[in-house]
């Protein structure tokens, strides 16, 4: 068979149909497809069989401008190719063209666990823009490791790519780039290793963005501060799509409402009743969903379509978490709760221990209680907080409930609901407020208005920071007593116990005869600790307080955090998200930061103030 010969007869010439912005996303003959996020200064190519799966495929369809294609549609291509150099050569001059391919001498021992020699191959054409983007290329593969080895580079040539190549050596102002990975992703039956491909094409991606971003820096003041800006600024229709799903199954059902008693309050007074010697019976709402049925729908969304390893890790995070969640659900009243728990929220830390049983330790002072307030005043004063944030946008649109089914003040989505038992000292409004209006509310309106509805629901493992940044509030606005951090570390022993068998009698006696406890008292931390079975989540309150407080104490900025729902390991993503334009800074700001003692404890705490001397109040 001639060169050639495979190929379908001559397609029409291709029509670039650019938006304002440079947005293109248009089909290439029957299989291939040409993306560009915006306008860009470069383009990766990829020209390969997609039936397999392919880490040069992966890299380039991750990228921000790329165009693949199977040797089937090669006219296509060279016409697509054609139309998309014209109209980069007449905004930017330069462009920037990336050959991508993959070695194929590289093959894996048959059982064998040794991956393949982790060997790239780097060359670009004669220019120095092109020369300084391969070295860049070169320096930042240099620095990815694979089982422990890094990575080798290997200069070449530039690779042609038929039949495009003549097309490419003929336009003016255009340089080249080579870059050919090793097949040290796939096992000895061809198929691929998924975690392996998934990291590789993380850093190949990466790796090129270093590399174009260089091309720009000829001190002209044409690149952009960070590599990451030139990564795609717009979501694709399928991780909106994704995100959209994900929600809607992790809104069928409210997690901490299905797994809290509605009855704590008649429990209790039974439990006095028959003298605190046997574990209450705690009811519970009926499950607005199927765990099972629930599942099947949740794994059923493909992340793999996304072409943004950043984004499919962050919703494959959310899934695993939801999953957690429906394992409890299916598993709430039984001997499995407790063990699923722990999965999700894991377990007490012996540092973590420690900090709790430093704080129950230290001499608790009488305070006067002073007036108290009750479920209508701490709503009418909920709702003037919202009111001020509603000042600065109307869309903080919360709705405060007053309700019999729920203990002391909770936050799902954007509802307050306030306990109609609920009773506080009046000293104690103002943090607790701030707590649940300015931390949990204030996120998830900010999180409502970034693109995707994830950052309002929260990224996974989002909930140990979020409470730490509720307590956090409550000490920045001189509400932290003694008593509520001994209630959070009474919460810590309780979770401790409870992990290690304790029963529900158990840690009420651990909690009144060791700890000093009220009755009352010990019985709130039993019933949260022991809700649905075994419930772990009541550590992260006083752990994440303490990773809030680490973090100010060292200088760390708390804006992302208010960007919407997330965890501290997120925060290099978002920063990343942020230089590409895919989240917007966080339009509502916690009102407590203004002020002036506010202000001074940050400052304090900034200057050295040890951890237990926060423990008094100023």
């Amino acid at each position: 068979m001639t060169e050639g010969s495979h190929l379908r007869s001559a397609p029409d010439p291709f029509d670039a149909q650019f938006g304002e912005t440079g947005a293109l996303r248009q089909t290439v003959g029957a299989e291939g497809r040409a993306h560009i996020d915006r306008w860009l200064h470069f383009i990766v190519l990829h020209r390969a069989d997609p039936d397999q799966e392919s880490l040069a495929r992966r890299v380039a369809t991750n990228s921000p401008a790329y165009l693949i294609w199977s040797p089937a549609d090669d006219l296509a291509a060279a016409s697509a190719l054609d139309a998309i150099l014209v109209e980069m050569r007449e905004r930017f001059g330069h462009v920037l063209v990336v050959s991508l391919s993959e070695r194929d001498d590289v093959t894996p021992a048959p059982d064998s666990a040794k991956l393949p020699p982790f060997v790239v191959g780097i060359g670009s054409s004669d220019k120095g823009d092109a020369i300084r983007a391969a070295e860049a290329l070169g320096k930042a593969m240099a620095e990815v490791k694979v089982d422990l080895r890094r990575c080798k580079i290997e200069p070449t040539g530039v690779t042609p790519i038929a039949p495009v190549e003549s097309l490419i050596e003929a336009a003016d102002m255009v340089d080249r780039i080579s870059f050919t990975l090793p097949r040290i992703y796939r096992r000895a039956d061809g198929k691929a290793f998924p975690q392996l491909i998934h990291d590789l094409a993380l850093s190949c991606g990466d790796a090129l963005l270093r590399a174009a971003c260089a091309y720009l820096a000829d001190g002209s003041g044409k690149a952009p501060a960070h590599y990451r800006s030139l990564g795609r600024s717009a979501f694709l229709a399928a991780a909106l799509k994704a995100d959209r799903k994900l929600d809607q199954i992790a809104r069928s059902f409210d997690f901490l409402l299905s797994v809290s008693p509605i009855n704590t309050e008649e429990a209790m007074e039974r439990f006095f009743a028959d003298g605190a010697g046997s574990a209450p019976r705690f009811h519970y709402r009926p499950l607005t969903v199927d765990p099972d049925i629930a599942k099947r729908t949740l794994y059923s969304v493909d992340l793999a379509i996304l072409e943004d390893p950043l984004l499919e890790g962050l919703l494959s995070e959310k899934r695993r978490e939801i999953d957690q969640q429906l394992t409890m659900l299916a598993t709430r009243n039984t001997p499995r709760f407790r063990p699923a728990s722990m999965l999700l929220y894991g377990t007490v830390e012996p540092a973590l221990l420690a900090d709790a049983h430093a704080i129950l330790g230290a001499t608790l002072n009488a305070v006067p209680r002073g007036r108290a307030v009750e479920a209508v005043e701490i709503a009418a004063a909920a709702r003037s907080l919202v009111d001020k944030y509603r000042e600065v946008d109307p869309r903080f649109e919360a709705t405060i409930e007053i309700r019999d089914d729920v203990s002391g003040l909770m936050v799902s989505g954007d509802k307050l609901m306030v306990s109609s038992h609920a009773c506080m000292p009046a000293a104690r409004l103002d943090a607790l407020l701030s707590h649940e209006v300015s931390i949990h509310l204030l996120t998830g309106f900010n999180g409502a208005l970034q693109g995707l509805s994830i950052f309002r629901s929260g990224l996974a493992g989002y909930e140990g920071v979020q409470e730490g940044l509720g307590v956090f509030a409550e000490w920045a606005v001189g509400g932290l007593t003694r008593a509520r951090l001994r209630l959070l570390a009474g919460r810590v022993v309780a979770v401790d116990a409870m992990l290690r068998g304790a029963t529900f009698v158990d840690s009420f006696r651990l909690l009144t005869r060791d700890h000093g406890f009220s009755d009352r008292g010990a019985f709130g931390i039993a019933a949260r600790v022991h809700r649905s079975g075994g419930m772990a989540k009541d550590a992260i309150y006083l752990r994440g307080f303490r990773t809030v407080v680490d973090l100010v104490a060292a200088g760390s900025t708390l804006s992302p955090f208010w960007l919407g729902k997330i965890a501290p390991d997120h925060v290099s993503a978002i920063e990343e998200l942020l230089q590409r334009g895919l989240v917007r800074a966080p339009l509502f700001i916690p009102e407590f930061l203004d002020r002036p003692d506010t202000i001074r404890r940050i400052d304090r705490l900034q200057a050295g103030l040890p951890f237990q001397d926060m423990l008094t109040l100023e």
